[in-house]
């Protein structure tokens, strides 16, 4: 698995889960999380109406598997991939379940079949 190909998947409930911050610009539309992210759709772009193109990166706490490639933690504060930004945070799964009053399961929903599999003949 590559970084970024979207083919890893949760096998677990994670310790910790990515969420942007209100620094999260969503990069003018080209996020380096959402490439960094192995996981497909788990990160996705969220345009300000009242100010376009900007716009943010939300993250779906069903499908983060607490990975921290989507962050820009490296050696000595190096620059190495994710956010240049720092408008991410790993926080504990139980401190998000706390805030929004759901637990999350242990593992994350069915991903849907693709279009193609579900109109083919």
């Amino acid at each position: 698995m590559s970084v970024g190909d979207g083919k890893a998947t949760r096998k677990k409930r994670p310790r910790i889960l990515a969420i942007t911050t209100d620094c999260c610009t969503g990069c003018a539309g080209s996020p380096a999380c959402i490439e960094y992210c192995p996981i497909e759709a788990c990160m996705f772009w969220v345009p300000d109406e009242d100010h376009p193109p900007f716009g943010r990166i939300e993250v779906d706490p069903y499908l983060c598997i607490g990975c921290q490639k989507c962050t820009s933690k490296g050696p000595d504060g190096a620059f190495l991939d994710g956010c240049p930004w720092d408008a991410i945070e790993m926080i504990p799964t139980e401190d998000w379940e706390a805030m929004h009053g759901i637990a999350l399961p242990d593992l994350p929903p069915p991903i849907p079949a693709p279009v193609e599999e579900l109109t083919a003949t």
